[in-house]
């Protein structure tokens, strides 16, 4: 029996949003608590916060925040959502408590969800039962955005199914964290705490009226009668909200009721939030946790969930979290507000110590699977499906109108980025979003596309300031990147102007071939034409020996450009017949009727073969050829197209193999290009235009009709952003996608002056 293999993309950012340490809450907690979790057990992965601030000075946080938020800012959440887009973020975990974000019943947050491009995982720490209408909208809104809803009983999986709407399947039912403690005896930590000898029963957390604290001082006179050891501990300081509006009126009355009752030396208020440490301790020294609640609509409680986990006897009303994780034997349940029973409970558990220590090793043993570790496995899980998923199947980030009903109007050519990477020595390979990066230095296989993109723009009479001179720095850095020595193109300078090799790849040289030829058969100046004469012969002649099948094509689209404008050349005519030979004897090899293709991967630039191939069939009447380009051209357009119909890209994350997954991110927009210029090819040769409308497919890629409905090409900066990623794009915009789209609009240019076609029409779908 095989196994199959699953894969899980590589989280390198996770974001967990909610309060966070030092602020005194739960959530905060838990927020720390899993984030902890998480980044031990991803240790080559970065962890961080996003923490709601509920006073204008924040606090002190630990390095993992990384962005506080005034909670009752909205522009602050807007902001928020920018960081983490900017900073490429893998998956979002939300902790989701109404208290804790601004606007009405904390529907701020959801303008931040709106914002995000990655997945979103969200945990649900409190839902209402039969809601009113603006928290069930609050909810069912998180659960739309949210790729996945996280919640912590099963009996919340069923409300979130039965009153919000939600599809069970995405819901998931992750226990509540607890530390990883060992099973000790109460008595080792009570001398610590004053209540050695002392029989002690505990209830923490931060305190507030719905804990029902007064219940169980109702229950101690009774228990105290059998019992005279007794301690009741109350452990937590006042809920912040309910001390903000009350003071501590509730712990008064708490304490007034005992005096009342004659058992104020059997209770002791401990009023102040514990750390971790000191919560274990006082847990450890419990002989009875007891939850007293008075609400039944509780789907968690990180109190009772911390008391399993120390292996507790536990005593608890019935609130819905409770009768779910007590259940068979782990716990007692009692009536709500039923002091009677709840002190029959105690007195029983106090006088047998037997069947107290069965229920605790019960609670203990099942709380195995609830201790940090798990639980962050079981999220990380759950985080690498949802990254997964949105590879193949993406969310739109930008709701725009659909090219496909729109007239196509093609965009004006805009040079501003090309001049702002471009210096006196060529134009530098990558950008920082628009901000040239000299760290990488230049290429030439950059400034070989950058020469033909104004060649083409002067051929099309396209008067631009901006475009002054350029075509003789970029043909200057052409003509120093060939080495006189061994006839071959240097790829890589630095930027201290130092070659970092003695020849570069050969689709480097390739592309170099094409940038010459296209300068012979464009250059309005014999003087700039013969520069680039004087080496494409010595550079076309190395072609042959060549292996990279892209290469040859680049090396074939180039000879074509010079030999259509010295079309009696008989030495590079031979060139042509025997590079496009050899090419065609490659595809041939390898090539077969499931899988016509000249490689077994299909990768990156690839429309460039069957354009070399539909060229030279044209060209050298060679039927077999031509057929070729147009049978892998027809085949790559298909298996490049979405559900939509849209042109999808190969991603260059894990590319096509043969009998392999397709990947679907990161898309290059060097690959829109070559199949849009492929198309060109296409129609001119069979005149059918189905090819334009391929090749509009592809410029409209860049446009917005894509998966994620984003437009790559940004008309302010003139700029092209560098990948299309499952979470949005990839916001640098460099020179190589720059390029590649000024390449396509200008084509498109020339097509529409080249033939009688009006590429506003609307042609056949």
């Amino acid at each position: 029996m095989s196994v199959k293999r699953i894969y899980r993309p590589n989280l390198q950012i996770i974001a967990f949003i909610g309060n966070y340490i030092p602020r005194q809450c739960g959530i905060a907690t838990f927020t720390n608590d899993l984030l902890q979790a998480v980044s031990n057990e991803l240790p080559k992965s970065s962890c961080l916060a996003l923490a709601m601030n509920d006073k204008p000075e924040g606090y002190p946080y630990p390095n993992q925040v990384r962005f506080e938020l005034n909670a009752n800012r909205l522009k602050d959440y807007t902001l928020a959502a920018e960081f983490l887009n900017v900073n490429k973020v893998d998956v979002i975990c939300l902790q989701h408590e109404f208290g804790i974000y601004g606007g009405k019943y904390g529907n701020y947050i959801l303008t931040l969800l709106r914002n995000l491009h990655m997945p979103i995982v969200s945990t649900l720490h409190t839902l209402i039962p039969n809601p009113k209408p603006n928290i069930k909208k609050i909810i069912k809104t998180i659960g739309r955005l949210s790729d996945r809803l996280i919640v912590m009983s099963h009996q919340a999986k069923t409300l979130l199914k039965e009153d919000y709407g939600i599809p069970a399947e995405k819901i998931n039912v992750i226990h509540h964290g607890i530390p990883d403690v060992p099973f000790i005896d109460p008595n080792f930590f009570k001398d610590q705490f004053g209540v050695e000898g002392k029989d002690v029963i505990l209830t923490f957390g931060l305190l507030n009226p719905g804990k029902g604290i007064e219940t169980m001082i109702d229950a101690l006179p009774k228990i105290v009668k059998k019992h005279p050891n007794v301690t009741y501990i109350v452990l937590g300081a006042t809920h912040p909200n309910v001390k903000k509006e009350y003071g501590e009126s509730y712990r008064y009355s708490l304490q007034i009721r005992a005096r009342e009752l004659g058992v104020e030396d059997h209770i002791i208020f401990y009023n102040r939030f514990v750390e971790l440490e000191e919560l274990c301790e006082f847990l450890g020294a419990a002989d009875i946790y007891v939850t007293p609640y008075i609400n039944k609509e509780q789907v968690a409680s990180g109190t009772l969930a911390y008391a399993l986990g120390t292996g507790k006897a536990i005593i608890s009303t019935p609130y819905w979290y409770a009768e779910e994780i007590l259940k068979d034997g782990k716990g007692i349940i009692v009536p709500f507000k039923n002091p009677e029973s709840l002190a029959d409970h105690i007195i029983n558990l106090l006088d047998n110590e037997i069947e107290r220590n069965i229920m605790r090793k019960k609670a203990y043993m099942f709380s195995r699977d609830m201790i940090w570790k798990e639980v962050a496995r079981k999220y990380i899980e759950i985080c690498a499906e949802v990254v997964e998923k949105r590879l193949s199947e993406p969310k739109t980030i930008l709701k725009i109108k659909s090219l496909g009903t729109s007239p196509f109007d093609l965009p004006q050519p805009k040079f501003d980025h090309l001049d702002r990477l471009t210096d006196d020595v060529g134009i530098l390979q990558h950008a920082n979003f628009i901000i040239p990066n000299r760290k990488h230095g230049y290429c030439t296989d950059d400034n070989a596309r950058a020469l033909i993109v104004v060649l083409i723009a002067q051929n099309l009479l396209i008067e631009d300031d901006l475009l002054k001179d350029l075509d003789c720095c970029y043909l200057s850095f052409l003509l120093h990147a060939f080495n006189e020595k061994n006839g071959r193109f240097r790829n890589f300078l630095g930027y201290d102007h130092k070659w970092l090799e003695d020849k570069g790849s050969e689709d480097s040289h390739g592309r170099s071939v094409w940038s010459l030829g296209v300068t012979v058969a464009l250059s309005k100046t014999k003087e700039f034409g013969d520069q680039a004469l004087r080496i494409f012969y010595r550079a076309v002649s190395v072609l042959s020996e060549f292996k990279s099948p892209r290469a040859l094509a680049f090396g074939l689209i180039g000879i074509h450009a010079y030999l259509a404008r010295f079309g009696g050349d008989s030495k590079i005519r031979r060139f042509r017949e025997k590079i496009a030979n050899r090419l065609f004897e490659i595809y041939c090899s390898n090539a077969s009727d499931k899988w016509p293709w000249i490689e077994d991967t299909l990768t990156y630039d690839n429309g460039k073969i069957p354009q070399a191939l539909m060229m030279s069939g044209q060209w050298l009447q060679r039927g077999d050829m031509v057929k070729a380009g147009l049978r892998s051209l027809e085949w790559l357009i298909n298996v490049q197209k979405n559900s939509k119909g849209y042109f999808t890209p190969i991603g260059n994350s894990g590319w096509y193999s043969h009998n392999g997954e397709k990947a679907r991110f990161d898309q290059q927009p060097l690959e829109a290009e070559s199949i849009l210029e492929a198309c060109i090819e296409a129609f001119k040769i069979t005149q059918d235009k189905k090819w334009i409308k391929e090749a509009r497919h592809c410029l409209e890629w860049f446009l917005g009709r894509n998966d994620l409905n984003f437009s790559l090409y940004n008309y302010k900066t003139g700029g092209c952003y560098d990948a299309l990623t499952p979470t949005g794009p990839n916001i640098n915009q460099g020179a190589e996608s720059t390029l590649v789209w000024l390449l396509a609009l200008l084509n498109m240019y020339l097509l529409d002056n080249l033939t009688e076609i009006d590429l506003t029409e609307q042609i056949s779908e």
